[in-house]
């Protein structure tokens, strides 16, 4: 069995973006200074951006919305 750093940033991102909500379009959530800490903001932002999710920040969250379809704010 390899043993594989989990420090890596693909190894990372291919984690985060391997969970079912990714599949099925659903949503992922990741708190901000986690995310900042494994792989940075900015390379973050680059993988949601380049996969045409959405990606929100609320408290302290990331929010990933595994979707590129329309997305409306009622509140």
């Amino acid at each position: 069995m390899e043993v594989v750093d989990r420090h890596i940033p693909d190894h990372w991102i291919e984690q985060v973006f391997a969970a079912k909500a990714v599949a099925k379009g659903g949503i992922v959530r990741r708190a901000v200074p986690w995310v900042e800490r494994e792989i940075g903001r900015e390379r973050f932002i680059c993988e949601v951006e380049g996969r045409g999710f959405h990606l929100l920040e609320c408290a302290g969250q990331f929010i990933v919305i595994c979707s590129d379809a329309p997305v409306k704010r009622w509140l």
